[in-house]
């Protein structure tokens, strides 16, 4: 308060030393006539009102007419006037110095308000570009108060969601904003203005109510019109991500259903087949008799089969559901991938039997960065789905490259090849090609398992293949330094 004074007889004191100034210079220099003069200090007048306000403008505008009146309207030096035409001019000069003053202050507020309003734009536009960062609705609940304290430089801002029933503050120790005066702005769909700086205002879309924003301030608040519409950016922002949360919920359900049907048509089916086996195989050494003892041995190599079948693919689901909660922890060592590709194919000696591995391994590759057993498996996989996709008597080729510190290493096979539209879907759970589904056996999660895996080596899988001249996968693996 004492400051504001301070600067208020600042302000008097300059007006005064300029108006003595245009004074002596024109009395005692210029020598001027009496409509110069009224000009002269009309231009102080004028320029005090533009700089500090209506107030200082007043003042100045009666000492420039006192002024006027003591130093050039005649008898000079008294304050009397002998004609009467003085008066007039006198008259004329104060009116015309408040006048023009009330006008000059008057512009100099709307230029103010109109600079606000672009500033309060400029900040709007900047927090609407910032809430279309994130889609995510409880990442934006918990970034709108702290944005709206950035960029409207209040001191504290709560809001309140009326569907989550929950407040979410710029900071932990905002007490100026309590929760029940949030409430019940939201209930009073109108702005309310509390204390100073103090201010409610609700979250409106068309005429329901979402919930409320309360903003604290030290300075000036912002115009009713931009708390509106800072207001309704809020709730729209806000309903658009519960619309969109709902929506990917609903999705996400969809799709859960979907893999669900998946799983038990897959599981169904491949489970019904080695079941079968094993039941009519048991069934024949029961209720046949005079097997031959070589007979019953073969019956029971068929049961072992299938155990073994029923074994993997309860291995490989337990395996896919391991990889997806990440719970499989890598054991991660330099390694040579010639390593990995030679115990794949000695492991898959016998289903590699009709279909001849060709490899192509630079003596120069460098050791990568990897889980040697998980890699392996890798390579199993891909050599046994391009096994089940060739035909007998063609070969395999496996090459390897590196570039810019990554190591590819391409599985090729000349099978029937991939549809373009499929080769992304591909590497999806329970996925199966269409024209295959029904003559090549399997569950649909090799693929995934494989690129489960070259993800967490922090690698890449791709699938390049063109109809009827085969296919070739691609991973990657980073280069040991």
């Amino acid at each position: 308060m004492v400051r504001k004074r301070i600067l208020q007889l600042a302000k008097y004191a300059t007006g005064t030393t300029a108006v003595a100034g245009v004074t002596f210079i024109e009395y005692r220099l210029l020598h001027v006539n009496d409509v110069t003069v009224a000009l002269s200090l009309l231009l102080v007048v004028l320029f005090t009102a533009a700089s500090w306000g209506l107030r200082s403008a007043i003042y100045v505008s009666v000492i420039s007419t006192l002024a006027f009146n003591y130093f050039f309207l005649p008898p000079v030096l008294t304050l009397t006037i002998a004609d009467t035409r003085n008066w007039v001019a006198l008259l004329a000069f104060l009116v015309t110095a408040v006048s023009a003053s009330h006008l000059s202050e008057r512009a100099r507020k709307e230029a103010e308000m109109a600079n606000r309003r672009r500033h309060e734009s400029e900040r709007l536009y900047g927090f609407s570009q910032q809430m279309l960062v994130t889609e995510n609705l409880a990442e934006l609940l918990s970034r709108i108060p702290s944005d709206v304290t950035l960029f409207f430089e209040f001191t504290q801002v709560a809001l309140f969601v009326s569907e989550r029933n929950r407040i979410y503050r710029s900071s932990g120790d905002a007490k100026d904003l309590p929760a029940e005066r949030l409430r019940e702005a939201a209930k009073s769909r109108e702005l309310i203005l509390e204390g100073t700086g103090i201010l409610y205002t609700p979250l409106m879309m068309g005429v329901r109510s979402i919930g409320s924003l309360g903003v604290c301030g030290t300075g000036t608040l912002p115009t009713r019109e931009t708390i509106e519409a800072l207001a309704g950016m809020i709730a729209i922002a806000v309903e658009r991500a519960i619309a969109l949360e709902r929506l990917t919920r609903a999705e996400a359900a969809r799709e859960s259903e979907r893999l669900r049907t998946a799983l038990l048509d897959s599981i169904t089916h491949e489970l019904r087949t080695p079941l079968t086996a094993i039941k009519a195989s048991i069934t024949g050494v029961r209720e046949t008799p005079g097997m031959t003892g070589e007979q019953i041995e073969e019956l029971y190599c068929v049961i072992e089969e299938e155990t073994d079948r029923l074994n993997r693919l309860i291995a490989e689901a337990v395996e896919m559901a391991q990889l997806d909660a990440r719970e499989v922890k890598l054991d991660i060592h330099p390694y040579s991938i010639r390593t990995a590709i030679d115990a794949a194919v000695e492991e898959l000696s016998q289903t590699l039997a009709e279909n001849p591995v060709q490899t192509d391994l630079p003596e120069s590759l460098p050791m990568v960065r990897m889980d040697l057993a998980y890699i392996t498996k890798v390579v199993r996989h891909l050599l046994e789905n391009a096994v089940k996709y060739s035909a007998p008597g063609t070969p395999i080729s496996i090459s390897a490259e590196t570039d810019e510190g990554i190591l590819t290493v391409n599985v090729a096979d000349r099978g029937e090849g991939i549809d373009e539209l499929e080769q992304s879907l591909i590497f999806d759970k329970f996925y199966r090609g269409r024209g295959q589904r029904e003559l090549v056996s399997g569950t649909g999660m090799g693929l995934a398992i494989v690129r489960a895996i070259v993800e967490a080596h922090n690698g890449r899988i791709t699938c390049t293949s063109q109809p009827g001249y085969g296919s070739v996968f691609s991973f990657t693996l980073p280069i040991a330094y």
